[in-house]
């Protein structure tokens, strides 16, 4: 159940990083208040997944799962580069979160 608790809370960093952008520096209230909602609950799930998870792998797999899916969304929302290098490195970021789950263990 942590790991389902983990990649919900990286799924929601995804919502809240992209979220930024549409709060125009939080000048927005709507997407200002959907942002902060979904931080709060990214920060709160991840808070119970590191309760049996290590702190390390959970912190790492969230972070990534973030800034994998920010990165992605930023291509196809926002028009930003998809250069190979770039692509590469992204894929290379998912290869490093399936490695932490496949080596964490277990939950502890």
């Amino acid at each position: 159940m942590a790991w389902v608790m983990l990649v919900v809370a990286g799924l929601l960093e995804i919502c809240w990083a992209i979220g930024l952008k549409y709060t125009e520096g939080f000048t927005r209230l709507v997407p200002s208040i959907l942002t902060l909602i979904a931080l709060t609950a990214s920060m709160g799930l991840l808070a119970l997944a590191a309760r049996s998870l290590p702190i390390g792998t959970a912190y790492a797999v969230w972070v990534g799962i973030g800034a994998l899916g920010a990165a992605v969304l930023g291509i196809f929302l926002f028009h930003e580069p998809a250069t190979p290098a770039r692509l590469f490195f992204l894929a290379m970021l998912l290869t490093a979160i399936i490695g932490l789950k496949l080596t964490s263990g277990g939950e502890h």
